[in-house]
């Protein structure tokens, strides 16, 4: 009996399929992780006052050292149930990991200390930026160099941004702080997604791995942060820790950063930084929307109107880097 083969279509269609989901299941975890920072570190919520985001963070990181340690103990319980690499201390891999650790660190503490002084609205003209550094940080680093028409949709994205910035000040909501934060979260994104592409190797491709070495150097790296910023003394006067819903809420966000740094460095694995930080900034969109109705917030047009010049000039950059991709694609196929 002759043995059925799958098509290249239909292997192309399932990897797509497969892509997709990953795509749609990273932003939607993200959006509800946003909202729980968001009401954590700034007291919106009726339960938790925490003027701490350093601590919110290395919390979070706590969390997803802790279910990787679950996690390998149930895959050597159970096995049936599914595969978890086994947990060592190694000190060569920490080492060779550091490097994304330390973006990694700066990024979580940029992007909660953006969100600790503007609203979740507009957070994602703070973040917008995200492209632009992708571009600027490849050239520096790895120098591939950018068309002039991609450079032309860095330029409208930029254009966006200044216009949400100015509309936030017309609005009287403007926070200089949270601005400069989100600028700095936004360059640290792109470096993070560069450099979770480049230790890959280091642990065996393995996204699990990665996410255990990374949040445990976290840990460690966040603790003379939070000295050298005050936090200590913040977090000793506290009075909610004995508050259920705010363990809880902390507890969540753990979780949810587990999930999105599982899913995050497995897109960035399987695609490209690039693709990465294009699905965060339709992410960022969506944040948007749910947030300006969840708060009740009243923009102004042109505030909308930023918002939408910069997922044009997110798109349109998706489309010339795709059309520059099929072109060297091309090229690769005739010369072979």
């Amino acid at each position: 009996m002759a043995r059925r083969t799958l098509s290249p279509n239909i292997r192309l269609s399932s990897f797509t399929q497969y892509l997709y989901e990953r795509v749609v299941v990273s932003d939607a975890v993200s959006c509800l992780h946003i909202f729980l920072v968001a009401l954590l570190p700034s007291g919106k919520n009726d339960t938790s006052s925490l003027d701490a985001p350093l601590f919110v963070t290395w919390f979070q990181c706590v969390v997803t050292v802790i279910i990787c340690y679950f996690l390998s103990y149930g895959a050597k319980v159970f096995p049936r149930l599914g595969q978890f690499p086994e947990l060592v201390l190694d000190r060569q891999i920490m080492i060779k990991v550091l490097p994304l650790s330390i973006v990694f660190v700066a990024m979580i503490s940029f992007n909660n200390l953006c969100l600790k002084y503007v609203g979740v609205a507009f957070y994602y003209i703070g973040r917008s930026l995200t492209t632009v550094f992708n571009v600027l940080m490849t050239w520096i680093l790895l120098g591939e160099k950018t068309s002039m028409n991609a450079v032309l949709c860095c330029a409208i994205i930029v254009g966006g941004f200044w216009l949400g910035v100015d509309q936030e000040g017309v609005a009287g909501s403007l926070s200089i702080s949270g601005t400069i934060y989100g600028v700095l979260a936004s360059l640290f994104v792109s470096l993070n997604s560069i450099y979770t592409k480049k230790v890959l190797p280091s642990v065996d491709q393995s996204i699990w791995l990665l996410g255990y070495y990374n949040n445990l150097n976290a840990c460690l790296l966040f603790l003379p942060l939070m000295l050298l910023t005050g936090e200590l003394g913040t977090i000793l006067s506290y009075d909610g820790f004995n508050s259920t819903p705010f363990w809880l809420m902390m507890v969540a966000g753990g979780v949810f950063g587990f999930a999105i740094g599982y899913v995050t460095g497995l897109q960035i694995q399987v695609t490209s930084p690039l693709t990465h930080n294009i699905s965060g900034t339709a992410k960022a969109c969506a944040q948007t929307v749910l947030a300006t109705y969840w708060y009740n917030d009243m923009k102004p047009f042109f505030w909308w109107i930023s918002n939408w010049v910069v997922l044009f000039g997110s798109g349109a950059y998706t489309r010339v880097r795709q059309q520059e991709m099929e072109k060297s694609h091309k090229a690769k196929v005739t010369t072979t």
